[in-house]
């Protein structure tokens, strides 16, 4: 997976505003999903997302699913550093929500 949406850039941090109270679908958690990531409180997201590379189905209900990536896909199977993804930090360069 990516995530991103700390404005720490450090992982732990959320934005000023309060935290989403959960909200979630059943819609399956699989490869290109966009989620909203949270701790361990069910009422604790905020401003941290993430875009699933491969089935998460163990998080279905968990979370609540934002979108999916409808282009671009491929570039996570071709991450050089998957193993540890700090090291050679990616980025998003553009997004669109339609």
């Amino acid at each position: 997976m990516a995530q991103t949406g700390c404005p720490h850039g450090t992982g732990t941090g959320g934005s000023k505003y309060p935290n989403l109270k959960a909200e979630f679908n059943a819609e399956p958690h699989v490869r290109g999903n966009l989620l909203m990531a949270r701790a361990q409180d069910p009422n604790s997201a905020n401003s941290q997302f993430f875009i699933c590379f491969g089935d998460a189905r163990f998080l279905d209900k968990q979370l609540y699913r934002l979108g999916k990536v409808t282009l671009g896909m491929e570039k996570s199977s071709t991450r050089s550093n998957a193993a540890n993804p700090s090291a050679i930090p990616h980025k998003i360069v553009s997004a669109t929500i339609d």
